[in-house]
């Protein structure tokens, strides 16, 4: 891994690299798609609101069609771009730094048949390997809090979008208003000193240039989305014996509970975020 990479990085690639993380997210936290799902119950089924997350996004781009080439930068096991693949018949390079991950992404777009329109790259989007203007569309779902240099991100983003080019993401956040040292139980389960905001994100964007499409908050559906893997860890606990660790599910599920208390007192945010690089 290049020095350049920050150590947040790194140590979300050693995370998700482990077997412990790898079962538990692809076997409770969704499967295809492991991001923050919408529900429309506090017990739907954890795939089914994640999937309806990725229509709700890909709903808000514009002219996506067979030439379109979009990056998921973040990728995880790629089951958005498998939906945007089958859905658009457009062209996605999921970039991502778990190799874990990136294997079973590989996996299952084989058994899709959809390897002639996804590519799945081993990289980090602190230092995108793509040349400049490549992309109409970078897409992103709960990754970028990950990044020690979450403004290097975008920027990396800015320089392999084309003129025109959208980025959409979502991403766990603090609230704006989020007072100091409170969230330090949810920071050290994730291994970060901060976290991003929409403020943080909006004044990303005004400096480099771009326009705001649209800004969402979801921010109940992040609350309600833990609640809701929480509970399915702890009843299907058995089925992941051999799997997953007493220690690492001990360990998650006290996690969960601090970002879950947390959102319950109005600390942290989730939402869309769209915007468009200037023509």
């Amino acid at each position: 891994m290049s020095q350049a990479y920050s150590q947040a990085v790194k140590t979300a690639q050693d995370y998700y690299n482990s077997d412990d993380a790898d079962n538990f997210y692809f076997h409770i936290w969704g499967g295809q798609d492991i991001h923050i799902g919408s529900y429309t119950s506090a017990d739907e089924d954890i795939a089914t609101a994640s999937g309806r997350t990725v229509s709700n996004m890909a709903g808000r781009l514009h002219n996506v069609d067979a030439g379109t080439r979009v990056i998921d930068i973040g990728a995880g096991y790629g089951g958005a771009a498998r939906w945007l693949a089958h859905t658009y018949l457009c062209h996605v390079s999921c970039l991502n730094l778990s190799e874990a991950q990136n294997t079973r992404n590989r996996v299952l777009t084989d058994a899709e048949g959809l390897t002639d329109l996804i590519d799945v790259i081993d990289g980090s989007f602190e230092e995108i390997p793509f040349p400049d203007g490549q992309f109409d569309i970078a897409w992103s779902q709960d990754a970028i809090l990950h990044s020690g240099h979450r403004g290097k991100v975008l920027a990396e983003v800015d320089r392999v979008l084309k003129p025109g080019g959208e980025f959409i993401f979502t991403d766990p956040m603090q609230a704006d208003d989020c007072p100091e040292g409170v969230l330090q139980p949810v920071l050290d389960r994730i291994h970060l000193q901060t976290l991003g905001s929409f403020a943080f994100y909006r004044e990303q964007a005004r400096q480099l240039g771009w326009e705001e499409v649209g800004i969402t908050d979801f921010t109940p559906q992040l609350v309600t989305h833990y609640g809701r893997v929480r509970q399915e860890l702890a009843q299907r606990r058995k089925d992941l014996s051999g799997k997953v660790s007493d220690a690492y599910i001990d360990r998650m599920i006290a996690g969960l509970g601090h970002w879950i208390d947390a959102g319950d007192s109005g600390y942290l945010a989730w939402g869309i975020l769209h915007f468009r690089k200037p023509a």
